[in-house]
């Protein structure tokens, strides 16, 4: 016997959803030429108009007509399409014109609502006569100190490439104490434990300041001859590993505990298990986690001007007190953008990653 599935119930009537939708984006796209014309004026004052920028804002405004209203106009013949089909009696039909009509609003709500923030951030930057602009993004200052602050900038590489591959190493050295087994291995796991918790409960910008000054004041000798480089590495070293230890002491006890079992039935001891068996597997487990530590590792790089060091960060301090003017430090907030967010997608690619790793295993 044939069965046909039936809707019993008609959708509801997604118009006036869509008409509220298409009222918004006109809203918005209305905003936008208002937004246009008022920057339109403040390149005017700065002697920047001209043809190709009025193109330039004519296909833009133009674009902000169509971003919004683009979906509402849609959801608007899907929601004709679903009441039409509602009236011959297919529900079907109309329940799946219904839904893509309440998508293609929802789109429409969604690209109204980022639009709008992008408006309030072109105000922001033309507010007062175009005051922030001048402030933070004074171009002719932000080319001319360019030179400079990527020269300095090598410190900071130097700072965080040094620190890091320390880092890997001492975090190591920490979550292994902080596992040092028996009663024996008790007063290294106390004083691990203690280490951690005193460098991760105190800010950075303290241990950079005490290490970097502190250390001179003591005469203690070869120390006291550092340089102010080196004393900045000691201290992000410090911070940032007590921080890392914890994530490889995570990704060490994730390992099940019959791969330690299965290790020492083979006759191996507690750091022959470590090494030829649990760090090498945890080590996997963590590499994002660790790619994140070392993404917080290379801002904190900035924090060495406390102690005096020319990084990119103190030179545009400089600059910005001859010039009276903060945009050199714009430069460098967009050098660390540059180099930090691709880190940060690829972190995100590794994570998804490993999650349809796993999701394929548990299948």
């Amino acid at each position: 016997m044939e069965r046909r599935f039936q809707a019993s119930a008609p959708p509801r009537n997604p118009s006036r959803l869509a008409f509220a939708a298409a009222g918004v984006a006109g809203f918005v796209a209305a905003a936008s030429w208002v937004t246009l014309v008022d920057f339109r004026s403040a390149l005017a004052s700065l002697d920047l108009a001209g043809p190709l920028v009025d193109g330039c804002l004519v296909a833009l405004g133009i674009i902000a007509i169509l971003i919004p209203l683009a979906p509402a106009l849609k959801a608007i013949r899907r929601a004709r399409i679903s009441r039409r089909n509602l009236e011959l009696g297919d529900l079907i039909a109309a329940r799946v014109e219904a839904a893509a009509s309440r998508n293609s609003s929802s789109v429409a709500f969604g690209t109204a609502a980022s639009q709008i923030l992008v408006l309030l951030g072109i105000l922001f930057l033309i507010a007062n006569d175009l005051a922030v602009s001048r402030t933070f993004f004074y171009l002719p200052l932000m080319i001319d100190s360019l030179v400079l602050i990527l020269k300095a900038f090598w410190i900071n590489i130097y700072i965080f490439m040094i620190a890091e591959v320390l880092v890997l190493i001492w975090g190591l050295a920490v979550a292994i104490a902080r596992l040092a087994p028996g009663p024996g291995g008790r007063p290294i796991r106390m004083i691990a434990t203690f280490y951690v918790d005193l460098f991760r409960g105190l800010p950075a910008i303290v241990n950079v300041y005490l290490i970097g000054f502190g250390i001179p004041l003591t005469g203690l000798p070869i120390l006291k001859d550092l340089s102010q480089e080196s004393f900045a590495i000691l201290a992000l070293t410090l911070t940032s590993g007590a921080y890392v230890a914890e994530v490889y002491r995570a990704g060490i006890e994730s390992i099940h505990w019959s791969q330690t079992a299965a290790a020492r039935s083979l006759g191996l001891n507690h750091l022959q298990t470590l090494r030829y068996v649990i760090v090498p597997q945890g080590v996997r487990q963590i590499i994002p986690p660790l790619l994140n530590s070392f993404i917080s590792l290379q801002k904190d790089t900035a924090l060495v001007n406390v102690i005096g060091t020319i990084d990119a960060f103190n030179q545009s301090i400089i600059i910005a007190s001859n010039h009276f003017n903060l945009s050199a430090v714009t430069t460098v907030a967009i050098i660390f953008f540059l180099i930090t967010i691709p880190q940060a997608r690829f972190v995100d690619r590794m994570i998804e990653r490993d999650r349809q790793r796993m999701r394929a295993g548990a299948r």
